[in-house]
Protein backbone atom coordinates (compact mmCIF):
# COMPACT_ATOMS: atom_id res chain seq x y z
CA UNK A 1 0.00 0.00 0.00
CA UNK A 2 1.79 3.17 -0.69
CA UNK A 3 1.31 5.84 1.91
CA UNK A 4 -0.60 8.86 1.54
CA UNK A 5 2.03 11.46 1.75
CA UNK A 6 3.72 8.85 -0.60
CA UNK A 7 1.06 10.01 -3.68
CA UNK A 8 1.77 12.15 -6.75
CA UNK A 9 -0.78 14.18 -6.00
CA UNK A 10 0.58 14.73 -1.85
CA UNK A 11 4.04 14.88 -3.96
CA UNK A 12 2.80 17.50 -6.06
CA UNK A 13 1.32 19.80 -3.66
CA UNK A 14 4.26 19.73 -1.66
CA UNK A 15 6.51 20.64 -4.85
CA UNK A 16 3.70 23.63 -5.50
CA UNK A 17 4.21 24.61 -1.87
CA UNK A 18 7.75 24.60 -1.30
CA UNK A 19 7.80 26.68 -4.86
CA UNK A 20 5.20 29.44 -3.27
CA UNK A 21 7.24 29.93 0.10
CA UNK A 22 10.37 30.41 -2.33
CA UNK A 23 11.97 26.76 -1.40
CA UNK A 24 13.97 24.48 -3.74
CA UNK A 25 14.70 20.78 -3.79
CA UNK A 26 17.58 19.94 -2.64
CA UNK A 27 19.14 18.61 -5.89
CA UNK A 28 18.17 22.28 -7.27
CA UNK A 29 19.70 23.97 -4.81
CA UNK A 30 23.13 21.87 -5.28
CA UNK A 31 22.99 22.20 -9.01
CA UNK A 32 22.81 26.17 -8.87
CA UNK A 33 25.52 26.42 -6.37
CA UNK A 34 27.64 24.38 -8.82
CA UNK A 35 26.63 26.25 -11.75
CA UNK A 36 27.94 29.10 -10.06
CA UNK A 37 31.23 27.82 -9.41
CA UNK A 38 31.30 27.09 -12.80
CA UNK A 39 30.75 30.43 -14.09
CA UNK A 40 33.26 31.91 -11.80
CA UNK A 41 35.93 29.46 -13.08
CA UNK A 42 35.47 30.35 -16.41
CA UNK A 43 35.37 34.27 -15.97
CA UNK A 44 38.23 35.97 -17.58
CA UNK A 45 41.27 35.70 -14.60
CA UNK A 46 42.34 39.09 -12.82
CA UNK A 47 44.51 40.35 -9.95
CA UNK A 48 42.15 41.87 -7.52
CA UNK A 49 45.20 42.98 -5.39
CA UNK A 50 46.77 46.32 -6.42
CA UNK A 51 49.83 44.30 -4.62
CA UNK A 52 51.33 40.88 -4.18
CA UNK A 53 50.31 38.62 -1.41
CA UNK A 54 51.94 35.74 -0.28
CA UNK A 55 48.98 34.02 -1.25
CA UNK A 56 50.12 34.74 -4.51
CA UNK A 57 52.85 32.13 -4.14
CA UNK A 58 50.76 29.38 -2.37
CA UNK A 59 49.53 27.56 -5.69
CA UNK A 60 45.88 27.76 -4.68
CA UNK A 61 43.52 30.54 -6.61
CA UNK A 62 45.33 33.67 -6.14
CA UNK A 63 48.34 31.74 -8.08
CA UNK A 64 46.33 30.85 -10.78
CA UNK A 65 44.53 34.43 -11.28
CA UNK A 66 48.65 35.64 -10.60
CA UNK A 67 49.67 33.13 -13.30
CA UNK A 68 47.13 33.66 -16.03
CA UNK A 69 46.36 37.35 -15.57
CA UNK A 70 49.77 38.28 -16.15
CA UNK A 71 52.27 36.14 -16.98
CA UNK A 72 50.25 33.81 -19.36
CA UNK A 73 48.26 36.82 -20.98
CA UNK A 74 51.84 38.64 -21.90
CA UNK A 75 53.74 35.37 -23.00
CA UNK A 76 51.19 33.40 -24.50
CA UNK A 77 51.77 31.09 -27.16
CA UNK A 78 51.00 27.43 -27.79
CA UNK A 79 53.93 25.77 -25.69
CA UNK A 80 53.45 27.63 -22.70
CA UNK A 81 49.09 27.38 -22.90
CA UNK A 82 49.06 24.47 -21.29
CA UNK A 83 50.52 25.45 -18.37
CA UNK A 84 51.87 21.83 -17.66
CA UNK A 85 54.87 21.43 -15.04
CA UNK A 86 57.38 21.74 -18.39
CA UNK A 87 57.27 22.82 -21.54
CA UNK A 88 57.48 20.53 -24.55
CA UNK A 89 59.22 20.98 -27.66
CA UNK A 90 60.65 19.88 -30.61
CA UNK A 91 63.96 20.77 -31.91
CA UNK A 92 64.89 19.34 -35.52
CA UNK A 93 63.13 16.45 -34.81
CA UNK A 94 64.07 15.74 -31.67
CA UNK A 95 61.31 16.03 -28.75
CA UNK A 96 62.37 17.75 -25.26
CA UNK A 97 61.32 19.48 -21.98
CA UNK A 98 62.08 22.21 -20.43
CA UNK A 99 61.41 23.71 -17.26
CA UNK A 100 62.29 26.44 -14.66
CA UNK A 101 61.85 27.09 -10.88
CA UNK A 102 62.62 29.06 -7.86
CA UNK A 103 63.43 27.58 -4.26
CA UNK A 104 63.03 30.13 -1.30
CA UNK A 105 62.31 27.37 1.08
CA UNK A 106 62.95 28.61 4.83
CA UNK A 107 65.09 27.40 7.00
CA UNK A 108 67.16 26.17 4.39
CA UNK A 109 68.16 23.08 6.09
CA UNK A 110 65.43 20.74 7.32
CA UNK A 111 64.63 16.68 8.57
CA UNK A 112 65.62 15.29 4.81
CA UNK A 113 67.23 17.60 3.03
CA UNK A 114 68.05 21.57 2.82
CA UNK A 115 67.39 23.71 -0.27
CA UNK A 116 70.02 22.03 -2.52
CA UNK A 117 68.39 18.48 -3.35
CA UNK A 118 65.72 20.57 -3.32
CA UNK A 119 65.87 22.32 -5.80
CA UNK A 120 67.64 19.38 -8.20
CA UNK A 121 64.53 16.94 -7.20
CA UNK A 122 62.14 19.57 -7.73
CA UNK A 123 63.34 20.16 -11.38
CA UNK A 124 63.63 16.74 -12.42
CA UNK A 125 60.25 15.55 -11.21
CA UNK A 126 58.92 18.84 -13.30
CA UNK A 127 60.87 17.21 -16.13
CA UNK A 128 59.88 13.64 -15.19
CA UNK A 129 56.19 14.69 -15.04
CA UNK A 130 55.73 15.23 -19.32
CA UNK A 131 57.24 11.65 -19.75
CA UNK A 132 60.97 13.14 -20.17
CA UNK A 133 64.59 11.88 -19.12
CA UNK A 134 66.47 14.60 -17.24
CA UNK A 135 69.51 15.38 -18.54
CA UNK A 136 70.82 18.50 -17.28
CA UNK A 137 70.46 21.62 -15.24
CA UNK A 138 71.23 25.04 -14.61
CA UNK A 139 71.80 26.41 -11.34
CA UNK A 140 71.41 30.24 -10.16
CA UNK A 141 72.48 31.52 -6.96
CA UNK A 142 71.39 34.79 -5.14
CA UNK A 143 73.39 34.86 -1.76
CA UNK A 144 73.30 37.45 0.77
CA UNK A 145 75.78 39.45 2.11
CA UNK A 146 77.19 37.64 4.90
CA UNK A 147 75.58 34.18 4.31
CA UNK A 148 78.40 31.45 5.78
CA UNK A 149 80.54 30.22 3.19
CA UNK A 150 80.54 26.52 4.66
CA UNK A 151 76.56 26.77 4.48
CA UNK A 152 76.87 27.55 1.24
CA UNK A 153 79.77 24.93 0.33
CA UNK A 154 77.10 22.21 2.28
CA UNK A 155 74.20 23.35 -0.23
CA UNK A 156 76.44 22.92 -3.18
CA UNK A 157 77.65 19.16 -2.56
CA UNK A 158 73.91 18.46 -1.34
CA UNK A 159 72.85 19.81 -4.77
CA UNK A 160 75.93 17.44 -6.46
CA UNK A 161 74.67 14.40 -4.82
CA UNK A 162 71.25 14.99 -5.73
CA UNK A 163 72.15 15.07 -9.02
CA UNK A 164 74.42 11.91 -9.22
CA UNK A 165 71.23 10.34 -7.43
CA UNK A 166 69.15 11.29 -10.22
CA UNK A 167 71.18 10.71 -13.20
CA UNK A 168 71.94 14.29 -14.21
CA UNK A 169 74.93 17.13 -14.73
CA UNK A 170 74.39 20.87 -13.52
CA UNK A 171 76.39 22.26 -16.48
CA UNK A 172 75.52 26.53 -16.33
CA UNK A 173 74.94 28.76 -13.89
CA UNK A 174 74.95 32.50 -12.36
CA UNK A 175 75.81 34.14 -9.21
CA UNK A 176 74.53 37.51 -7.53
CA UNK A 177 75.12 39.09 -3.94
CA UNK A 178 72.59 41.25 -2.63
CA UNK A 179 73.09 43.60 0.57
CA UNK A 180 72.33 42.11 4.02
CA UNK A 181 68.70 41.65 5.14
CA UNK A 182 67.61 41.39 1.15
CA UNK A 183 68.12 37.77 0.76
CA UNK A 184 66.98 35.85 3.87
CA UNK A 185 70.55 33.71 3.35
CA UNK A 186 70.20 32.26 -0.11
CA UNK A 187 67.99 31.57 -2.92
CA UNK A 188 68.70 29.03 -5.76
CA UNK A 189 67.16 28.97 -9.09
CA UNK A 190 67.56 26.26 -11.83
CA UNK A 191 65.64 25.12 -14.91
CA UNK A 192 66.14 21.85 -16.68
CA UNK A 193 66.24 20.16 -20.24
CA UNK A 194 65.22 16.16 -20.85
CA UNK A 195 64.71 14.64 -23.73
CA UNK A 196 61.01 12.81 -24.23
CA UNK A 197 61.77 9.70 -26.07
CA UNK A 198 58.24 7.69 -25.29
CA UNK A 199 55.50 8.39 -27.89
CA UNK A 200 53.21 9.80 -25.25
CA UNK A 201 51.63 13.21 -24.87
CA UNK A 202 51.04 13.71 -21.14
CA UNK A 203 48.63 15.93 -19.87
CA UNK A 204 45.61 17.01 -17.13
CA UNK A 205 43.33 17.72 -20.51
CA UNK A 206 44.05 14.34 -21.58
CA UNK A 207 41.72 12.85 -18.61
CA UNK A 208 38.14 11.07 -19.65
CA UNK A 209 35.46 9.98 -17.75
CA UNK A 210 36.22 6.29 -16.49
CA UNK A 211 40.06 6.97 -15.52
CA UNK A 212 41.57 6.20 -12.40
CA UNK A 213 43.23 8.42 -10.17
CA UNK A 214 46.68 7.13 -8.04
CA UNK A 215 48.86 8.88 -6.27
CA UNK A 216 52.68 7.37 -5.34
CA UNK A 217 52.38 7.68 -1.51
CA UNK A 218 51.43 9.54 1.93
CA UNK A 219 51.20 12.96 1.63
CA UNK A 220 51.83 15.99 3.19
CA UNK A 221 55.06 15.23 4.65
CA UNK A 222 57.20 17.93 3.22
CA UNK A 223 55.23 20.95 4.11
CA UNK A 224 54.21 19.40 7.47
CA UNK A 225 57.98 18.70 7.97
CA UNK A 226 59.17 22.52 7.20
CA UNK A 227 56.45 24.66 9.01
CA UNK A 228 57.76 22.12 12.44
CA UNK A 229 61.57 22.81 11.28
CA UNK A 230 60.69 26.63 11.85
CA UNK A 231 60.38 25.87 15.78
CA UNK A 232 57.55 28.79 15.83
CA UNK A 233 54.50 26.41 16.83
CA UNK A 234 56.62 24.24 19.76
CA UNK A 235 55.08 20.95 18.24
CA UNK A 236 57.51 18.21 17.86
CA UNK A 237 56.80 14.82 15.16
CA UNK A 238 58.96 12.35 13.82
CA UNK A 239 58.73 13.47 10.10
CA UNK A 240 61.42 14.21 7.56
CA UNK A 241 60.58 15.64 4.12
CA UNK A 242 59.65 13.23 1.40
CA UNK A 243 61.93 14.84 -1.28
CA UNK A 244 63.37 12.95 -4.15
CA UNK A 245 63.86 12.72 -7.65
CA UNK A 246 60.91 10.82 -9.47
CA UNK A 247 62.29 9.89 -12.67
CA UNK A 248 62.98 6.33 -11.79
CA UNK A 249 59.38 5.54 -10.56
CA UNK A 250 58.39 7.92 -13.47
CA UNK A 251 60.05 5.78 -16.10
CA UNK A 252 59.05 1.89 -14.24
CA UNK A 253 55.09 3.29 -14.53
CA UNK A 254 55.06 4.21 -18.01
CA UNK A 255 57.04 0.99 -19.26
CA UNK A 256 53.80 -1.15 -17.28
CA UNK A 257 51.07 1.26 -18.10
CA UNK A 258 51.27 2.91 -21.42
CA UNK A 259 47.49 4.21 -20.90
CA UNK A 260 48.59 6.87 -18.49
CA UNK A 261 46.91 10.02 -19.09
CA UNK A 262 48.63 12.58 -16.94
CA UNK A 263 51.16 12.95 -14.24
CA UNK A 264 52.28 15.91 -12.39
CA UNK A 265 53.98 16.02 -9.08
CA UNK A 266 51.91 17.47 -5.63
CA UNK A 267 53.90 20.39 -4.80
CA UNK A 268 52.77 24.07 -3.51
CA UNK A 269 49.04 23.30 -3.08
CA UNK A 270 49.09 19.78 -2.55
CA UNK A 271 47.16 16.94 -4.09
CA UNK A 272 43.89 18.95 -3.82
CA UNK A 273 45.33 22.02 -6.20
CA UNK A 274 46.25 18.85 -9.03
CA UNK A 275 42.91 17.38 -8.62
CA UNK A 276 41.21 20.47 -9.55
CA UNK A 277 43.70 21.29 -12.35
CA UNK A 278 42.51 18.03 -13.62
CA UNK A 279 38.61 18.66 -13.73
CA UNK A 280 39.18 22.38 -15.25
CA UNK A 281 41.59 20.99 -17.93
CA UNK A 282 39.55 18.47 -19.02
CA UNK A 283 36.12 19.51 -18.14
CA UNK A 284 35.33 16.54 -16.34
CA UNK A 285 34.45 16.37 -12.43
CA UNK A 286 36.59 13.96 -10.28
CA UNK A 287 35.55 11.88 -7.48
CA UNK A 288 38.09 10.75 -4.45
CA UNK A 289 37.69 9.09 -1.31
CA UNK A 290 38.93 9.89 2.14
CA UNK A 291 39.82 6.74 3.38
CA UNK A 292 41.60 5.87 0.32
CA UNK A 293 43.98 8.93 0.23
CA UNK A 294 47.87 7.63 2.50
CA UNK A 295 48.23 9.78 5.53
CA UNK A 296 50.78 9.51 7.84
CA UNK A 297 49.37 9.72 11.35
CA UNK A 298 52.18 12.33 12.43
CA UNK A 299 51.02 14.14 9.44
CA UNK A 300 47.49 13.89 10.26
CA UNK A 301 48.14 15.00 13.80
CA UNK A 302 49.94 17.98 13.20
CA UNK A 303 47.97 18.95 10.24
CA UNK A 304 45.09 18.82 13.12
CA UNK A 305 47.36 21.03 15.22
CA UNK A 306 48.12 23.50 12.64
CA UNK A 307 44.54 24.08 11.59
CA UNK A 308 45.47 22.49 7.95
CA UNK A 309 44.12 20.04 5.51
CA UNK A 310 46.48 17.63 4.46
CA UNK A 311 45.15 17.75 0.68
CA UNK A 312 46.24 21.10 0.48
CA UNK A 313 49.98 20.84 1.94
CA UNK A 314 53.16 20.32 -0.34
CA UNK A 315 54.91 17.56 -1.28
CA UNK A 316 58.32 16.88 -2.88
CA UNK A 317 58.61 13.40 -3.46
CA UNK A 318 54.52 12.56 -4.52
CA UNK A 319 53.23 12.21 -7.91
CA UNK A 320 49.05 11.87 -9.10
CA UNK A 321 48.68 9.92 -11.88
CA UNK A 322 45.87 9.60 -14.67
CA UNK A 323 45.48 6.50 -15.69
CA UNK A 324 43.18 4.33 -17.90
CA UNK A 325 40.50 1.76 -16.74
CA UNK A 326 42.49 -0.87 -17.88
CA UNK A 327 45.64 -0.07 -16.71
CA UNK A 328 45.33 1.27 -13.25
CA UNK A 329 46.00 -2.04 -12.32
CA UNK A 330 49.34 -2.64 -13.73
CA UNK A 331 50.29 1.23 -12.97
CA UNK A 332 49.82 0.41 -9.19
CA UNK A 333 52.07 -2.69 -8.99
CA UNK A 334 54.58 -0.69 -10.94
CA UNK A 335 54.57 2.07 -8.05
CA UNK A 336 54.65 -0.22 -5.29
CA UNK A 337 57.03 -2.23 -6.54
CA UNK A 338 59.54 0.77 -6.37
CA UNK A 339 61.09 1.65 -3.34
CA UNK A 340 59.51 5.55 -3.47
CA UNK A 341 55.90 4.38 -4.20
CA UNK A 342 55.58 1.59 -2.05
CA UNK A 343 52.88 3.19 -0.13
CA UNK A 344 50.85 4.00 -3.14
CA UNK A 345 47.56 4.12 -3.57
CA UNK A 346 44.16 4.59 -5.69
CA UNK A 347 42.40 7.29 -4.99
CA UNK A 348 39.34 7.93 -6.81
CA UNK A 349 37.83 8.14 -10.42
CA UNK A 350 37.37 11.17 -13.49
CA UNK A 351 33.69 11.16 -13.49
CA UNK A 352 31.31 12.70 -16.29
CA UNK A 353 30.57 15.84 -13.81
CA UNK A 354 29.44 18.09 -13.05
CA UNK A 355 32.72 19.54 -14.94
CA UNK A 356 35.37 21.26 -12.95
CA UNK A 357 34.07 19.95 -9.59
CA UNK A 358 36.21 17.52 -7.22
CA UNK A 359 34.01 15.44 -4.55
CA UNK A 360 35.57 13.93 -1.65
CA UNK A 361 33.14 11.71 0.21
CA UNK A 362 34.38 11.61 4.06
CA UNK A 363 35.06 8.76 6.30
CA UNK A 364 31.30 9.65 7.72
CA UNK A 365 30.07 8.77 4.12
CA UNK A 366 29.33 12.22 3.40
CA UNK A 367 30.54 14.33 0.59
CA UNK A 368 31.94 17.63 0.03
CA UNK A 369 34.16 19.75 -2.54
CA UNK A 370 37.57 20.14 -2.48
CA UNK A 371 38.19 23.78 -4.28
CA UNK A 372 41.58 25.03 -5.20
CA UNK A 373 43.54 26.70 -2.04
CA UNK A 374 42.23 29.87 -0.67
CA UNK A 375 45.33 31.58 0.95
CA UNK A 376 48.44 30.75 2.29
CA UNK A 377 48.54 28.74 5.51
CA UNK A 378 52.17 27.42 4.71
CA UNK A 379 54.48 30.25 3.16
CA UNK A 380 57.77 29.51 1.96
CA UNK A 381 57.68 25.23 1.95
CA UNK A 382 60.17 25.26 -1.45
Amino acid sequence: MTAPHDTPASAGRIEEARREHGEEWPFAREERVLARVDRARQARPRVREARITMSHGAGGKATQSLVEAIFLDAFRNPLLEPLEDAARLTVHGARLAMTTDSYVVRPLFFPGGDIGDLAVNGTVNDLSMAGAVPLYLSAGFIIEEGFPVADLARIAASMQAAASQAGVQVVAGDTKVVEKGKADGCYVSTAGLGVISRDTDLGVAQARPGDVILVSGPIGDHGITIMLARGELDIEADICSDTAPLNGLVASLLAAAPGVRALRDATRGGVATILNEIATAARVGVMVAEDDIPVRAQVRGASELLGVDPMYVACEGRLVAVVSPGDAGPALAALRAHPLGAEAAIIGTVTTGPPGIVALTTAFGGTRIIDLLVGDPLPRIC
